[in-house]
């Protein structure tokens, strides 16, 4: 398998990690409180920026859905389109972050600059292309998706106001990891947050007194990313020409980014493939296990927030220290993130499996939904904690350079869950078991297998490649 660190790697920089390594610079590895402080200092200001993002979506939703149920249908397919269309290009943060990490490390501050532009550049270049594919083939996709004949237009309506956003949204995740691989949490925060009451208060304003109804909405939500976008572009720009980094697009930094993102990019094809796969299992299932799947499905995704924080954190921070040859700090970083992921895991998950029958009725007044959905939390609580191992594990790889071994493991995680699948649609007990089943599948089987798959890897040498 190919070991290549990060986009602008070069083989004659890097060296694979060697005992000695250690021993010229023992005093440089942090220890107890000071590697907590660096991880909680990037983690949390992460975390925030995480939680900021899907209020755009929830706002969108309480405005659109004072305007009727049509409405309301049509924002929800138009931004899972939206949604899942961006979340394919998420390893414009990923890369860019190890890379850029990397390169900070090394003590070569131009050169992660130069990686940070080299990203901005690709999202561009991707996002003009999504914008004309968007506006050319939106029509057909909605009408594929089982739009009805009064919902088809209202999510039309959304899509074509809110893609000009779409460059922005990937600009946004490109600069967003240029600046978590400076060791910068903070200024996404800031953005994200800025960004998410700039499109509350434009929506509001677009949807009523301006009367663009469902369109409103959307071009509300294009301004409020183009703006974080343009923020963020900025902080990376002034950094790059306070440093005499030439802003200029270079065709070989963008497609050794290509390069680097294209594993990504498997990796996290076979995570939505599974999670697709889950719903539809679901649906066979019935309508009550459906629906009680969604109370759970989103309790799960707020707890993965936490989990992703962590991996933000060490995926900066171990790309920082391969960068600098520190191959002790990197190990460390690894057994704190995992002890700080278990200790989150145990926590939220209690939290979860304890406090469920109190979650559903917010969701429900229906008995037999609450009773599966109940079921459901308990499960995914008890199981929080073997999800936060391939959380963490997947920010250091990702952190590495890991890319291809992260798209074998997803590949072979997802070969394992489908049998897992294929016995709960078959053999599930009918009623809330079978919701049972079907996240004992997901979380313990399928998340299972990327903790091993992950942690087998992380327990090697081959990963860690110091320097650039």
């Amino acid at each position: 398998m190919d070991d290549t660190p990060g986009p602008h790697a070069g083989r004659d920089e890097e060296r694979s990690i060697d005992p000695s390594a250690t021993a010229r610079s023992p005093t440089e590895t942090p220890h107890g409180r000071v590697l907590d402080r660096r991880i909680l200092g990037l983690a949390v200001p992460a975390l925030g920026a995480l939680v900021a993002e899907p209020l755009f979506v929830l706002v969108d939703s309480a405005v659109v859905g004072h305007l009727g149920t049509a409405e309301l249908a049509g924002l929800t397919l138009a931004s899972t389109l939206l949604v899942t269309t961006v979340a394919l290009f998420i390893f414009l943060a990923y890369a860019t972050t190890g890379a850029v990490a990397r390169r900070l490390g090394a003590g070569d501050e131009k050169g992660a600059l130069a990686v940070g532009m080299d990203g901005i550049w690709l999202a561009l270049g991707l996002g003009a292309v999504l914008l004309i594919v968007g506006y050319a083939g939106a029509e057909p996709v909605v009408a594929a998706m089982g739009a009805s004949a009064d919902v088809a237009p209202h999510a039309l309506a959304y899509l074509r106001f809110s893609l000009p956003g779409i460059p922005g949204m990937l600009v946004v995740l490109a600069a967003t990891g240029a600046l978590r691989g400076l060791l910068d949490t903070r200024t996404p925060l800031r953005v994200a947050v800025t960004g998410a009451v700039a499109n509350a208060i434009g929506s509001v304003l677009l949807v009523y007194p301006a009367g663009m109804g469902i369109a409103g909405s959307g071009m509300a939500t294009a301004i409020a990313q183009i703006g974080m976008a343009l923020a963020l572009m900025w902080v990376v720009v002034r950094g790059a020409r306070a440093r005499g980094v030439s802003l200029r697009p270079a065709p070989g930094g963008i497609i050794a980014n290509v390069r680097a993102g294209l594993p990504l990019l498997i990796r996290t094809l076979t995570l939505r493939a599974a999670i697709l796969l889950t719903v539809a299992t679901a649906t066979s299932l019935g309508d009550v296990q459906l629906a009680a799947h969604q109370i759970v499905n989103s309790v799960w995704g707020l707890a993965a927030f936490a989990l992703d924080a962590l991996a933000i954190a060490a995926q900066a921070l171990v790309g920082h220290g391969l960068g600098a040859r520190r191959p002790e700090e990197v190990r460390a970083v690894v057994r704190r993130c995992l002890q700080w992921g278990t200790l989150a895991g145990v926590g939220i998950g209690a939290i979860i499996a304890l406090g469920g029958g109190l979650l559903t009725p917010l969701f429900t007044s229906d008995p037999a939904v609450q009773h599966a959905a109940h079921l459901g939390l308990i499960v995914i609580g008890v199981l929080m904690p073997v999800a936060a191992w391939p959380f963490v594990l997947d920010g250091v790889l990702m952190g590495a350079g890991d890319g291809v071994y992260l798209a074998v493991a997803g590949a072979i995680s997802l070969v394992v869950y489908l049998p897992l699948l294929a016995a709960v649609a078959l053999w599930a007990p009918d009623g809330a078991l079978g919701l049972v089943w079907l996240w004992v599948a997901f979380a313990g089987g399928f998340l299972g297998a990327r903790a091993l798959t992950t942690w087998l890897r992380s327990r090697g040498q081959r990963w860690m490649v110091l320097g650039v």
